[in-house]
């Protein structure tokens, strides 16, 4: 067969190739960055300097200051590409989506003891911030309503939760106007006081809030311990006050690591949870889920009936249109892993920190705050008074490209500094002694440097609820 050369001003950009590209006008002139371009661009062109400047952030892989999934399998990422395009929200257009975030919703509320199979209801959203602000509302109005059958006033709503709370508790109250009551840490007590949360709760409390996994720590609240006592004083006073589970990210690790631990719809006050299947949901952001534990509790006003794109459909989001390709690998993987292969991967998480607490607790500069009771996190500060910080050691480890966040801690305990490991799917045990050797290396570093090299302070806020 005989051959043609062709002309560079005859092929096209596919043809071209990305081999040219740096050679093209747009990599001498500056780019636009904060108006629009006059003209168009080659997609190639457009591809290379997006793509170019990405590289500026950190490796997903590499952060490990995230809950927040950076690798699923490839036959999950392909579904998602498949159904980019899909409206969520769309539901007589998409049934099979509706019908599948619908199966996810009841697997959720198996997962979490529902005594109502048939009754539970939920919804998904875009994270566990969008399930707080739902779950938050529905509590709102059902004290409201309580409030109103026994004649007494609705203007002073107020929620009871620990100073560990994630921002988006504090955002929930400011914006539908209800008085937080935050219980301080203390220096022994990174999580809520049962006893000093009581204490704040009166007949305006909507609910008192329980986190199954602190992001400071990792640690459960003792959410058992709440609902015995809280229930005692609702009996006592002829309160009613339920109690919310944050599950973020322990929603998906108890059920699987602590099957016996009771803090889901197994206890009577627990009215609603949220999850993030983003975090250990081992889903890439963002979805979230928050289920109620039955019809009652999710008030009728709060639903919308939308007549939009060829039916009825009821709604209750705070946003409208979403992506559909969140919820879709959600369901791939309750039917790639099963109850089994979560399991397996929760056990293997949980081994790779115990690892880490093992080979880093063989040095005498270390003191660990978490435990392997909770959320695969390993959060550790330093031991005794040193010429260097955590936040020197967060530096140093960044130049290697590990991303191990320094903070610290909540109100009363702020003088606390710590750093903290999470352990998600896609860190391997391999990752994890290379990660040993490198704060070694970089305590070696400061030991040797003398106390003179100490550059970094607590600059990174007083943070609240660390993602």
């Amino acid at each position: 067969m005989l051959s043609k050369q062709v002309p560079l001003h005859e092929m096209s950009d596919s043809q071209k190739g990305h081999s040219v590209t740096y050679g093209t006008r747009y990599f001498t002139d500056s780019v636009p960055k904060y108006e629009m371009p006059d003209d168009s661009m080659p997609a190639n062109v457009a591809y290379q300097i997006i793509h170019d400047e990405l590289d500026l952030d950190g490796n997903p892989r590499l952060n490990l200051a995230s809950f927040v999934t950076t690798w699923m399998e490839p036959e999950a990422e392909k579904l998602m590409m498949e159904s980019l395009n899909k409206n969520y929200i769309d539901q007589d257009e998409y049934p099979q989506t509706t019908e599948i975030q619908n199966r996810c919703v009841n697997m959720l509320s198996r997962l979490f003891n529902s005594p109502n199979h048939e009754t539970a209801v939920g919804t998904g959203t875009v994270g566990s911030s969008e399930a707080i602000h739902l779950a938050g509302l529905a509590l709102k109005w059902n004290w409201r309503a309580r409030q109103k059958a026994k004649g007494k006033p609705t203007d002073k709503p107020n929620i009871v939760m620990g100073e560990n709370v994630q921002v988006c508790w504090e955002k929930f109250a400011r914006y539908f106007e209800v008085e937080p009551r935050l219980v301080p840490l203390t220096e022994s007590r990174f999580i809520l006081g049962v006893d000093e949360a009581l204490e704040m709760v009166d007949e305006n409390t909507i609910a008192v809030v329980g986190i199954l996994g602190s992001t400071y720590t990792g640690e459960f609240e003792p959410i058992k311990e709440l609902n015995d006592k809280l229930t005692k004083l609702n009996e006592e006073k002829g309160w009613e006050v339920p109690i919310h589970v944050d599950g973020a990210s322990g929603a998906f690790v108890a059920p699987f690591l602590y099957p016996d631990l009771e803090w889901d719809f197994r206890l009577p006050l627990v009215k609603s949870i949220n999850a993030s299947g983003h975090k250990y949901g081992l889903v890439h952001p963002g979805v979230g889920w928050v289920i109620w534990r039955d019809e009652a509790e999710l008030p009728d006003d709060l639903v919308f009936h939308v007549n939009y794109l060829g039916g009825d459909q009821p709604t209750f989001n705070l946003n409208f249109s979403k992506g559909a390709s969140q919820v879709i690998a959600q369901y791939y993987n309750f039917l790639r892993l099963g109850y089994g292969g979560y399991k397996r991967i929760m056990e293997n998480m949980m081994d790779n920190c115990r690892f880490l607490v093992s080979e880093l607790g063989k040095s005498d500069h270390f003191d660990f705050l978490s435990d392997d009771k909770g959320l695969p996190v390993v959060c550790f500060g330093l031991k005794g008074e040193r010429g260097y910080t955590v936040f020197d050691i967060s530096d140093r480890l960044r130049e290697r490209g590990w991303i191990v966040p320094a903070y610290t801690m909540a109100p009363n305990a702020e003088h606390i500094a710590v750093l903290r490991i999470v352990v998600r799917e896609g860190f391997s045990r391999d990752m994890a002694e290379l990660l040993v050797e490198d704060i070694k290396r970089a305590v070696e570093y400061f030991d040797e440097a003398k106390p003179q090299v100490a550059t970094s302070t607590p600059h990174e806020k007083k943070t609240k609820g660390v993602c």
